[in-house]
C-alpha cells in the first residue's frame, strides 16, 4: 500500500524536496536558470556571494531531485551547462514569483522586523 505524501508527516519523503527547496541557493540556481541555460562560471556570476563548493554541491542535488538537466559537451576545454527540467520550469515559475513578492515586500518586513526588535524583551517564565 504506497500512502499519500503529507508534507506535515515527518516520515513522508516529500521532506527532503522542502530541505532542499529550503535552501536559499536553491532557490536562486532555480530563478537563474529560469530564462536560459547557463554554464556554472555564468551561474556564480549571476548569483552574488555563492561559492563554487555550494553552486556545484546544490546543482547536483537539484540533478538528483530531476528539477536540473546537466549537459557535458565533448570539446576542448570541456564545457558543461545546466538547463531546468519541464519539472524546474514548473517550479522557476514559482520560485521567480516568490522572489518577485520578496522582492516588492521588502520594505514592509524590514519595517515589521524594526518594529519587533524595539518591543521591550518578553521574559521567560520558569515552569
Amino acid at each position: 500500500m504506497t500512502l499519500k505524501p503529507d508534507v506535515f508527516k515527518a516520515a513522508c519523503r516529500s521532506r527532503l524536496v522542502l530541505d532542499l527547496l529550503g535552501e536559499k541557493w536553491a532557490l536562486l540556481i532555480l530563478h537563474s536558470l529560469a530564462d536560459c541555460p547557463k554554464r556554472t562560471s555564468e551561474l556564480r556570476r549571476h548569483i552574488d556571494g555563492i561559492s563554487e563548493k555550494m553552486l556545484i554541491q546544490t546543482v547536483r542535488d537539484l540533478e538528483r531531485h530531476g528539477f536540473v538537466a546537466r549537459t557535458a559537451f565533448a570539446e576542448v576545454p570541456p564545457r558543461v551547462e545546466y538547463r531546468l527540467t519541464p519539472l524546474g520550469q514548473q517550479l522557476a515559475r514559482l520560485v521567480r514569483n516568490l522572489d518577485r513578492w520578496v522582492e516588492r515586500n521588502l520594505f514592509e518586513i524590514l519595517d515589521a522586523q524594526q518594529a519587533f526588535d524595539r518591543r521591550p524583551k518578553r521574559r521567560s517564565r520558569a515552569l
